[in-house]
């Protein structure tokens, strides 16, 4: 007999994992007993919302599932936002919870919530775990449907007395197979016809490329498939990374902040061909006028993506690994649309993102610096507002998973904890999280994590004193009115050598370079504090509620 603890503890080693990220607390005293003589990796963080977002950059940098671990109530609570980010991304995390024991569940027990009820709307499945005996199962299930179909957060709640509780050894099936959970992988034979059909007839064919190309480790086939029919890709930030940002087919993001050339492609194709992405109002601003004269493919594993924001003329549900496959195995290579191809080159020499050059730091000229520092050798994170949008505009990815960012939610706070997952995930490439002053104050104290435990993340905070891209907002639509988005001066710096982190400050363009150097030549975390301009804004811009292509701040149509 075995308690439920250790049985959990067997249960995530079968399943792969090698490292927890967590928070102990009173009813998981069992599971972190159970711990102290594991071969899990533990990594104690200084809040539970860090262990979520650390197993979510831990799953979107290894492709693997991340686990965290919290305690009941207050514990199992501070996971939800990181639980939501994940949900949102569609990242594969299982979260474990500690609850109070049976008999005192709706009791109002102390550190009692109920916890499923509360993330029911943000997992792809939550479980309530009744008795010792079922743990081994649910785990399985848990890391199945987390990491299965389109992927997604699974939590498992587990009362204290389940996890002293005792139990026998559990028969585990060799392959999962839930009632009602039976996700489509491969396209229809019909569909996929009918999608070379219409690509055959394209002129100004555009591929729309979303987070499910990483998701499904589809880059080489979207490539593949991408040079073979000789069409522009353009991505979603999720997308990022999933064609070289040097390759002459990649038109950079598109969208709000996206790049001028892009959002012109969407507004002029006639053929747009969605992989694995679900039409967002970030990406197509006004949704009546995005694609306007473009007949649309969609493929997507979730049948539910398709057609819920835009009219589709082919839809195909399955991985889009696999359908792109298909797709290979059907097409032949096809003439160049050099008529379309001439006019997109025209558009991205005379339309280029702009980096200012006035003597001034330019958080541009950062991201552009560390870009060629570093070239394919490193993961970036991001935190959430503008520094994201400069990251994703600026730095030249080259791979996928070596973007990091929470996109659907657009979680504050998410970086640093994300970076400190994506390390233990690629601990071979230096991990940079690029930072706001307001968002790195959202989960500062894990820089007592990455101390402890010389995690050497370096940490770029570009530092404007400000909220940046809600005080952009104010002074683009509310007449420069900066209602509570000026933040007091931080010294950065200081803060860090108190937890034992080198770092350095930043004020001018000559003191970039070494900056990141040092980073580099430190074997522990580093954080350097840039002095950019306060006022500066992320540029083009498309206005909530215009069309794609009514961008502010960019170039003069040609």
């Amino acid at each position: 007999m075995k308690t439920g603890a250790k049985i959990l503890v067997e249960s995530l080693q079968r399943e792969g994992t090698e490292i927890i990220f967590g928070y102990p607390g009173g009813v998981v005293l069992p599971i972190y007993d159970e711990l102290y003589d594991s071969s899990l990796r533990h990594i104690l963080v200084r809040h539970e919302q860090a262990a979520a977002h650390a197993a979510d950059g831990y799953a979107r940098a290894s492709g693997r599932v991340g686990v965290c671990l919290a305690t009941s109530g207050p514990g199992a609570c501070n996971l939800v936002t990181g639980i939501a980010t994940a949900y949102m991304d569609s990242i594969p995390v299982v979260a474990l919870t500690g609850q109070v024991p049976t008999n005192l569940l709706g009791n109002d027990a102390f550190q009692e919530s109920d916890i499923t009820g509360i993330t029911m709307p943000v997992t792809k499945h939550n479980y309530l775990v009744k008795n010792a005996g079922e743990l081994s199962r649910v785990v399985q299930e848990a890391f199945y449907i987390a990491g299965t179909g389109r992927q997604g957060p699974v939590l498992i709640d587990i009362p204290k007395d389940v996890s002293t509780g005792l139990s026998g050894d559990v028969k585990l099936p060799e392959k999962v197979t839930l009632r009602g959970y039976n996700p489509t992988y491969k396209g229809h034979k019909r569909q996929i016809e009918k999608a070379l059909d219409l690509l055959g007839h394209a002129e100004r064919p555009l591929i729309y490329a979303g987070g499910g190309i990483i998701s499904s480790n589809a880059s080489p086939e979207l490539m593949e498939f991408a040079t073979l029919a000789s069409i522009p890709v353009t991505t979603t930030l999720m997308g990022i990374g999933c064609i070289p940002c040097h390759h002459p087919l990649n038109l950079g993001m598109l969208g709000m902040h996206g790049t001028e050339y892009a959002n012109f492609a969407v507004t002029e194709c006639d053929l747009m061909i969605a992989i694995g992405a679900r039409f967002d109002d970030r990406v197509t601003g006004k949704i009546e006028t995005f694609a306007p004269h473009a007949k649309i493919i969609h493929i997507d594993i979730d049948p539910a993506e398709i057609g819920k924001n835009k009219r589709i003329d082919v839809p195909i549900v399955g991985d889009v690994k696999a359908v792109l496959k298909d797709l290979l195995s059907l097409m032949k290579k096809r003439d160049a649309h050099e008529i379309w191809l001439k006019k997109i080159k025209h558009w991205k020499q005379h339309h280029p993102l702009k980096c200012p050059e006035n003597g001034a730091l330019h958080p541009q000229y950062i991201i552009r610096t560390l870009s060629d520092l570093v070239r394919d050798k490193a993961v970036i994170v991001s935190e959430v507002g503008q520094n994201q949008m400069w990251t994703a505009q600026h730095f030249c990815f080259h791979n996928p998973r070596t973007w990091i960012t929470s996109g659907g939610l657009g979680t504050m706070g998410y970086g640093l904890p994300a970076a400190m997952g994506a390390h233990f995930a690629r601990p071979d490439v230096p991990v940079f999280d690029i930072a706001g002053d307001g968002s790195i104050q959202m989960n500062i104290q894990e820089f007592g994590t990455i101390a402890s435990n010389r995690i050497p993340v370096k940490v770029l905070i570009l530092n404007n004193m400000y909220l940046g891209m809600v005080r952009q907002w104010q002074e683009l639509f509310y007449d420069h009115r900066y209602s509570f988005t000026e933040l007091p001066p931080v010294d950065f710096v200081k803060i860090a050598n108190a937890y034992g982190i080198e770092g350095t400050r930043v004020e001018s363009p000559d003191e970039v370079l070494p900056a990141l150097q040092a980073s580099l030549d430190c074997d522990g975390p580093f954080v350097m504090d840039f002095r950019i301009e306060r006022e500066e804004n992320v540029f083009p811009m498309v206005p909530a509620g215009a069309a794609i292509n009514e961008m502010i701040g960019g170039h003069p149509r040609s």
